[in-house]
């Protein structure tokens, strides 16, 4: 008898929220006709990255309910469009096509690439994935992807790469965040061994179609055991490094964001509690959940690192 063990974050099939609650994407997209009426929906004009909707990964379930997309949409961090939750509509200036993206630093031979022929090497998947704010808020989302290790794969890194640097655009014409005092453009980092976890995506859509431009499009990373400020939108290039980046956030505000910035309820935030999260939607306060639910596939990770802030 084949015996199927669920990881930690994975449930039952039969428990898995109904596509039905969040959108009907199958009627939605049912062809070329129904793409174009799903980049109508976010008010923009988007780049066709790949198929949507990609095939789903049934090994990355939820607990809980998909985020509605109506919610999540007006919803968001996006400092480069503004310190208000409501980017959308600033972000519409976002010009998402052409987009290339650096590969470079200690690799075999850096190169550029577009978005579009990056999809098509290493294909679309979709995957569930909680998204847990540092602000203590939460959603559920369907990301469209690929794992990050599939880009790592094409780059070819050095035996002293010990990081990935990842950094968004810098255009303060198109961008009047960027116009600000904060350290732009945006960077975030995280180990090669991090990059290579199975958990690490690189989102190019999201509930059945591209990322409208308030979610960081064309391409983004999601990194479900990390706060959200560790998924870095709008990537141009990933740089393999051998010493640690200094990353937007540490960089703006040392004593209350790290490094690692991986979630623990019992690690309050400077000013904050982190014990539980506002669940997006809802007036519902849920526990917040160590690795926020993903312990069992990351913990190991960090069995080495006592001495670090894991979790600042």
């Amino acid at each position: 008898m084949l015996i199927k063990r669920l990881r930690g974050w994975e449930i039952p099939e039969h428990l898995v929220t109904p596509e039905s609650v969040f959108l009907d994407r199958r009627a939605l997209l049912g062809g070329s006709a129904g793409l174009a009426a799903a980049a109508m929906l976010g008010g923009r004009a988007l780049a066709e990255t790949g198929p949507y909707p990609a095939p789903r990964n049934d090994a990355y379930a939820l607990d809980r309910p998909l985020t509605p997309e109506k919610f999540s949409g007006d919803y968001n961090n996006f400092y480069e469009f503004g310190t208000s939750k409501t980017v959308l509509p600033a972000a519409d200036a976002l010009k998402t096509s052409p987009w290339t993206i650096k590969v470079d630093g200690l690799v075999e031979k850096p190169f550029d690439i577009g978005v579009e022929d990056l999809v098509r090497k290493v294909g679309l998947e979709e995957r569930l994935y909680r998204h847990r704010c540092v602000e203590a808020w939460s959603m559920s989302v369907p990301w469209t992807g690929f794992p990050l290790a599939k880009l790592v794969a094409l780059a070819k890194p050095a035996s002293g790469a010990k990081y990935v640097q990842l950094t968004t655009f810098l255009d303060r014409k198109m961008a009047p965040g960027q116009r600000t005092f904060y350290p732009w453009p945006y960077v975030e980092g995280l180990t090669m061994e991090e990059a290579g976890n199975d958990l690490a995506f690189i989102a190019t859509g999201i509930y059945g179609k591209p990322l409208p431009n308030q979610f960081g499009a064309p391409i983004r990373l999601a990194l479900p055991w990390k706060y959200g400020f560790k998924s870095i939108k709008s990537i141009v290039k990933v740089s393999f490094v051998a010493e640690r980046p200094k990353t937007f956030w540490e960089a703006l505000g040392p004593s209350e964001y790290g490094f690692w910035a991986n979630v623990n309820p019992a690690v309050p935030h400077p000013r904050w509690s982190q014990a539980s999260e506002r669940v997006l939607g809802t007036d519902t306060r849920v526990p917040t959940l160590i690795y926020n639910g993903y312990g069992e596939q990351v913990a190991g990770l960090y069995k080495d690192l006592q001495g670090e802030r894991l979790f600042a």
